[in-house]
């Protein structure tokens, strides 16, 4: 595979609901994006994913092993010294910072308002906006991850309507977006 040029960090509050974080990294996985991140960033969607009862350590741990090996080249490092320089909101400093070192055009994060400003040529975006570009530049490559997704998930099964249900609590546009598609592929029919 051939790495796409479109660079992004991924902030840790999207690395938190498991639809939304499997749906952007299968799309980082099939080249639609570089995924970049600190451990600093997984060490805090670590915590989250613990501190709310979703995964216990030993989950957590191995779902973080299973991203750093899946995505080697995406951990950023080197990036502290930039941290200061940062205009955001101070406690989101360091994944600007990261963005910056990656050379990334993109934070997608849930947290908006703690990403303004931003440093020159790095743009913040949620997850819903995000996943609408990829949608806009892709269509069908899109519903094709998204039948893959919901066909790999067996425990419960899930389908591709019920995916998109559990999508649309976090990316309702996105989830509208994708539906309009299937309903107009439907008519054509």
């Amino acid at each position: 595979m051939v790495p796409a040029p479109f660079r992004v960090v991924l902030d840790a509050n999207v690395l938190f609901p498991f639809t939304v974080r499997d749906t952007l990294l299968r799309a980082a996985a099939l080249g639609m994006y570089q995924v970049h991140w600190s451990e600093e960033i997984l060490d805090e969607a670590t915590r989250n994913l613990i501190a709310t009862g979703r995964m216990n350590d030993e989950q957590a741990a191995h779902l973080m092993a299973a991203m750093r090996n899946a995505f080697p080249e995406a951990l950023v490092r080197g990036h502290e010294a930039l941290i200061p320089s940062m205009p955001n909101d101070e406690k989101d400093r360091h994944v600007a910072a990261v963005a910056v070192k990656a050379g990334a055009q993109v934070v997608v994060t849930s947290n908006l308002k703690d990403f303004h400003p931003m440093p020159d040529g790095v743009e913040a975006q949620s997850p819903d906006d995000f996943l609408l570009d990829l949608f806009d530049l892709g269509p069908t490559d899109m519903v094709d991850l998204l039948e893959r997704q919901a066909a790999a998930l067996k425990r419960p099964p899930v389908t591709l309507d019920d995916l998109l249900t559990g999508l649309g609590k976090t990316v309702p546009r996105f989830e509208a977006a994708v539906r309009a598609l299937l309903d107009s592929d439907d008519q054509g029919d």
